[in-house]
């Protein structure tokens, strides 16, 4: 059965990146999205099994190499914590498969979409049934180059190649961290296999490691490198700036990428190792201030954002900080669980994104939107439910899994509890307004897409946002989505076209991941986080969870509250902001010009990074092609000593003339120089 779940994705890949062209783009997407079907039932039996049986096993599949010590297998470790991934992954993959046959139903190389689907899926499946860190690296890198695949899907546009490769690039730093880290986990160990490393904590844990000029304490040192590659994938503060560029990429790969998958494999990849941060408290403090500052950061720019996609990517940005403080704080099964439930209404909330931007002919700035919800009556019932998920409405999922992590951060013991408690009550807050704005800005207020309603500076104040901050940004301006596929329809600016309600093949799985952005939380509470937890998780993560979640049980009623009043204050202010004085949104950020340009270009990260990294760079490179290459490598080889070379042999050929004579001098020169260096040379000997 695991080898099925593992492996029919890259069934679907091979059939449809190598003979996507001779069958054709249908039996390609319903090739690849079936063996996804299956695959996602097969992982539903695994996480019955293994959650809620004794199904834990470890299954063998191949030798991989062995190098002296160092051996590798590659074998699926199969616990509780892997067959909530097995979920998580395959599910949200096959209902991104069934909702692409819609929404790319007019691309021409759909063959090819699908095949990289299908290969980011495995690439994903690899990672989180590893049983050993080179084996969790060979995942880790694979999602890495599928998503680069994705987000440049398009790549006739400078853009999306320009988003592709900051993801790739951003990715690496934080990868060089996580490589690192694994060759000081088997210097310290001597193995890579988790188990073995469990096992051997209690020797190494008093260590130290000689590095870069200081003293360490090892496995500080180790848990710190493989956060720097958490840091990268899951888009953590400071390595964050990939993630809002990935929008590029066709709306099905943000649903992917951002809500199931590829950012999560941080927290999974840290919740795996939890015994070994456990024994490195320093790292762990680490963990839990770098998440409360990405899901504070996050949920600001989030407030000012007004393209439709990049607001959700800001907010997929500050969940994931949650994850992490959870993970910091100990809390690592509710870390785990806000990762299962985030990645129901997330997929929900971006797939509902794309339904909007389908039905307003491939429009993403919600200034050119508004009264959409009579026209598209379901996708704005499924666009509610994420939106109460994430806000965490009573009884929905985001209501147990994010208020289970604030009551963590307060109850905890550990340094920069109070920190993260303090900034995950104000990201609440925040998360509130901006998806309550969404909704408001999209949903109700006036239409402002018909035609005469072209977007000028004068009509933005009008509807939301201020008219000036306009040309700084103009990167968040709406990316006319199917401009790469020769369609004409450009921008919705104008147009006249009513919005329409998109195919049923993308409205079922926005039902079904309606259903778990409510249910999910109210079922499997008990087990991730509640009493039953140990029974739940079987060892697979840190035993020190259970004394957090038993304070967690015991948090005043202040805090149990105090999320749902977040939560509350946030719509209202939306509704005062959004319903009630639509000109207020426009007069504060006229207002507050500073304030509001700050936020609107994202704390300028993106243009601090540029001016140390990106253009030093480039002129190093600049310096080293030109100077490098062309003076020196160029200058002493091909225009250099070659070149003196070919001049000489040019002289040397005008001898051979075929006169006979020609060839006497010569020689008779030859005859003279040979005389006159032996009386010379030889005369000198004696």
């Amino acid at each position: 059965m695991y080898h099925a779940i593992v492996f029919l994705p890259l069934v679907g890949f091979l059939i449809a990146g190598l003979f996507g062209r001779f069958i054709g783009a249908r039996p390609s997407e319903l090739i690849t999205t079936g063996l996804m079907m299956v695959a996602a039932l097969l992982s539903w039996v695994a996480f019955i099994s293994v959650g809620f049986g004794s199904g834990a096993t470890r299954v063998q599949v191949a030798n991989w190499f062995t190098s002296g010590e160092l051996v590798i297998d590659w074998a699926f470790r199969i616990d509780t914590l892997t067959a909530v991934m097995l979920v998580v992954v395959n599910s949200v993959s096959a209902l991104v498969h069934l909702y692409s046959m819609g929404y790319m139903h007019e691309d021409p190389h759909r063959p090819r979409f699908f095949a990289y689907l299908s290969l980011f899926t495995f690439a994903m499946l690899m990672l989180v049934t590893s049983d050993n860190l080179v084996q969790m690296f060979f995942g880790w890198e694979g999602v890495g180059l599928a998503s680069y695949l994705l987000i440049g899907f398009w790549y006739e546009k400078p853009s999306a190649n320009a988003a592709a490769m900051k993801a790739f690039i951003v990715n690496r730093v934080g990868d060089f961290g996580f490589a690192l880290g694994i060759f000081l986990v088997f210097v310290l160990f001597g193995t890579t296999t988790y188990s073995e490393i469990f096992a051997k904590i209690g020797e190494v844990k008093d260590a130290h490691f000689h590095f870069i000029g200081f003293e360490w304490h090892a496995l500080t040192l180790a848990c710190l490198l493989l956060f720097m590659g958490a840091m990268g994938k899951s888009a953590q503060f400071l390595l964050h700036t990939w993630l809002p560029d990935a929008m590029e990429g066709p709306t099905p790969v943000s649903a992917l990428i951002h809500a199931a998958t590829m950012v999560t494999a941080g927290v999974f990849m840290v919740a795996r190792l939890s015994p070994l941060f456990d024994a490195a408290p320093a790292a762990l403090t680490v963990v839990t201030i770098i998440g409360a500052i990405t899901a504070f950061f996050a949920a600001t720019v989030g407030l000012v954002q007004n393209d439709i996609k990049r607001v959700i990517a800001y907010s997929t940005c500050s969940q994931l900080g949650y994850m992490f403080v959870a993970l910091g704080v100990g809390a690592y099964g509710a870390a785990v669980f806000h990762l299962f439930t985030h990645a129901f209404f997330k997929a929900l909330l971006f797939l509902g994104a794309g339904s909007v931007i389908h039905a307003m002919h491939h429009e993403q700035d919600m200034r050119n939107m508004g009264g959409l919800r009579k026209y598209i009556p379901f996708t704005w019932a499924m666009m509610l439910v994420g939106t109460l998920a994430l806000t965490g409405f009573p009884f929905t999922a985001g209501y147990f899994s994010k208020d289970a992590i604030i009551e963590a951060a307060f109850m905890s013991d550990r340094p920069g509890h109070a920190i993260a408690f303090v900034s995950t009550l104000v990201a609440a807050f925040m998360t509130s307004f901006y998806s309550w704005r969404l909704a408001f800005m999209t949903f109700e207020q006036t239409a402002r897409w018909g035609a005469g309603h072209g977007h000028d500076a004068h009509g933005d104040a009008a509807h939301g946002d201020a008219g000036h901050g306009h040309a700084a940004h103009a990167d968040t301006h709406a990316h006319d989505e199917h401009a790469a596929h020769g369609h004409d329809d450009h921008h919705g600016h104008g147009h006249d076209h009513k919005p329409h309600e998109s195919p049923l093949v993308m409205l079922v799985p926005l039902g079904v991941l309606a259903f778990g952005a409510i249910f999910a939380g109210m079922i499997f509470a008990g087990s991730f986080v509640g009493h039953h937890a140990a029974d739940f998780w079987k060892g697979a993560l840190a035993e020190s969870q259970y004394a957090v979640f038993e304070a967690m049980h015991h948090a005043p009623k202040w805090v149990v509250w105090s999320p749902f009043v977040a939560m509350v204050l946030g719509w209202a202010l939306a509704w005062v902001m959004y319903i009630r004085k639509p000109y207020l949104p426009g007069e504060l950020a006229a207002s507050q010009p500073i304030a509001y340009r700050f936020l609107l270009n994202k704390w300028y990260f993106d243009e601090l990074y540029d001016f140390l990294f990106v253009r030093p760079a480039k002129r190093l490179g600049y310096f080293l092609w030109k100077r490098g290459d062309g003076t020196v490598i160029d200058g002493m080889g091909p225009d250099g000593i070659s070149a003196r070379v070919v001049d000489v042999t040019r002289g040397v050929v005008r001898l051979q003339t075929g006169y006979v004579y020609h060839y006497a001098f010569v020689m008779l020169i030859g005859v003279a120089a040979l005389v006159s260096w032996y009386l010379i040379v030889g005369a000198g000997a004696h």
